[in-house]
């Protein structure tokens, strides 16, 4: 146990400049006071002017206010010795990103293109959700794990920045791969602290979904959906090629790409998640984020630590001692009351 004493607010003892301030002014006021009397009445007659008075008592009075005064300053600079365990639990919810993408994430009906939009949503995400657990996903003809959970959301962000529309070697759109990844990610205790967050344009050609959904929706894990896009579509600009150079079909007619939220919506509801398009890149995800922090969640990691104990309440017992002593040793002693045949006499 250590025994030095260490100040959580030392800028405070600045204060205890002004306890021997507040002593000369009480001093000079009682003085003052005093004077004022002899002025007018001799010292003879104080008894009746002011009976039960003690004039030694005031130089204690005073003091005692000094006492309060600099034991009511150290008690603000919170004084602290000893050690004191604390058990340190930090709660929260394992979130797991599935990031579709597939080439038809290049597409442009929403600025700059869908895929940046969705990389700037996980980013604001994952920062808004400090406490809790992340990973990364990519969706696209296979599921492959980016970034295992970890509370490091800076990771993810690195991650981002390398991933592109049509980067995994499956080129093609099946997202019940990617979805079936995630749920592994999750540790097996179970709990309603888990859940899924789809960024995709719903394009999707492997099937399955609605089994996966169901599948995800018995293990407890909570799927929400952006659907990224409009249903008007737009054409898919290739990524690496010339400037303004479309994807093109077996036949060389420009392949336009449409939101499908039929999908989307179907897995959400049936997990029990929340579905919201976005068309922009000024999407609000407020209403995600309270979803996910209304989730009950687990401790995610516990530890003991070795505090210095607060030892404020020392400094206070002493500056309340010293009103009450002040209360007490008044100077004006009360005298016992005299009858009125006595005063008489």
């Amino acid at each position: 146990m250590s025994a030095l004493m260490h100040l959580a607010n030392p800028r405070l003892l600045w204060l205890c400049l002004l306890a021997p301030l507040i002593v000369a002014a009480a001093w000079w006021l009682w003085q003052r006071r005093l004077r004022a009397g002899a002025a007018w009445v001799g010292r003879g007659l104080w008894g009746r002017l002011w009976p039960g008075l003690r004039a030694g008592r005031i130089a204690v009075v005073v003091l005692l206010l000094g006492v309060a005064c600099l034991a009511s300053i150290a008690a603000l600079a919170r004084p602290r010795w000893g050690q004191s365990e604390q058990r340190v639990e930090r709660r929260g919810v394992d979130v797991v990103f599935v990031l579709d993408t597939s080439l038809s994430m290049a597409a442009t009906d929403v600025q700059p293109n869908r895929f940046a939009v969705a990389q700037v949503l996980i980013r604001r995400l994952a920062q808004a959700m400090p406490g809790n657990r992340v990973a990364l996903v990519e969706a696209e003809g296979s599921g492959v794990v980016m970034a295992p959970l970890t509370t490091d959301a800076a990771v993810l962000d690195l991650l981002l920045d390398t991933a592109q529309p049509g980067s995994l070697p499956t080129p093609g759109t099946i997202l019940a791969p990617a979805l079936t990844q995630a749920a592994k990610l999750f540790p097996e205790s179970g709990g309603k602290h888990r859940t899924i967050v789809l960024l995709s344009d719903g394009e999707d050609f492997g099937g399955g979904l609605a089994e996966v959904g169901q599948q995800l929706h018995e293990q407890g894990i909570v799927v929400h959906v952006v659907g990224v896009g409009t249903p008007q579509g737009s054409p898919i600009n290739l990524p690496g090629g010339a400037a303004n150079e479309l994807k093109r079909d077996d036949k060389g007619n420009v392949v336009v790409t449409h939101l499908q939220e039929d999908g989307l919506e179907e897995i959400a509801r049936s997990t029990g998640g929340l579905y919201q398009r976005v068309t922009n890149a000024g999407y609000d995800p407020a209403a995600l984020i309270a979803r996910i922090a209304a989730m009950e969640g687990r401790t995610l990691e516990e530890d003991t630590v070795n505090l210095l104990a607060e030892r404020f309440q020392w400094p206070l017992a002493i500056a309340a001692l010293a009103v009450l002593a002040m209360l007490v040793l008044r100077p004006f002693a009360s005298e016992p009351r005299q009858s009125m045949a006595e005063s008489a006499e």
